[in-house]
């Protein structure tokens, strides 16, 4: 995925230094990449990777008060299904810089065949969630940590 030099050059995170946040610091497999490597990684791969880096981020924020590996399972399911990354995306949209949105219009883009379970416009807005937390995970932590604390997320409160 490629950015017009104008786009790149008007990035807020393109020359900035990676910062992990909190709940990445002790992550250690962050591989460092220049911003030329991540424009070459499809809308694709970026979801590929931001539906794991997404999934890490709802599975740590479930781990305490510590609970039954079933409870652990259905709240992390419930937040990692398409519908519910469709309305996270939709609650983030507000606070996207035109970088991010473009991003999340190149993974709505990407998506394609058809899938069985859920309309093809929710499955478009989960990928392009995923999409944008790839790419923010890749190139500025820091924003990613700061998206991921705007989630509405179910409460944590069950044992």
């Amino acid at each position: 995925m490629k950015l017009k030099e104008d786009e790149l050059s008007n990035c807020p995170d393109a020359n900035l230094e990676v910062e992990s946040p909190q709940w990445f610091q002790s992550l250690p497999f962050t591989v460092p990449l220049t911003v030329a490597q991540v424009q070459q990684l499809s809308p694709t791969a970026l979801a590929y990777l931001g539906d794991a880096v997404y999934e890490l981020y709802i599975r740590t924020y479930y781990l305490h008060p510590p609970k039954r590996s079933q409870t652990y399972h259905r709240l992390v399911v419930a937040q990692v299904r398409a519908e519910s990354q469709a309305l996270h995306l939709r609650s983030l949209t507000p606070h996207l810089n035109n970088t991010e949105l473009e991003i999340v219009r190149r993974g709505r883009n990407a998506t394609t065949g058809r899938p069985k379970r859920v309309e093809p416009e929710i499955y478009q807005q989960a990928t392009s969630l995923e999409t944008l937390i790839g790419y923010l995970y890749l190139t500025n932590q820091g924003r990613l940590n700061q998206l991921l604390q705007e989630l509405k997320l179910e409460p944590n409160l069950e044992q």
